[in-house]
């Protein structure tokens, strides 16, 4: 696995889970762009990177899921998280 310091793990991931909730159903390719406009300018990293792999842990929490048939990729928070 990959480790990641904690402060910028949370920061991913609340800007992930508030870019869904805004959007309702997210396509993939605009996740990191929905996500780096919510992290503040001094964020340190590639945004790509840290929104994939925070976005991957999430759907392995069950926070987030891949919507069924759609191509490409969209995302939408899990009913019940």
């Amino acid at each position: 696995g990959v480790n990641i310091d904690r402060a910028r793990y949370d920061l991913v991931a609340q800007a992930i889970v508030d870019s869904i909730q805004t959007a309702g159903v997210l396509p993939f390719k605009e996740l990191a762009a929905q996500v780096g406009a919510r992290l503040p300018a001094d964020f340190d990293g590639a945004i790509g990177w840290y929104t994939t792999t925070v976005k991957l842990d999430l759907e392995a929490r069950s926070v987030i899921e891949r919507v069924p048939g759609r191509t490409p990729q969209a995302l939408r928070l899990r009913v019940g998280a």
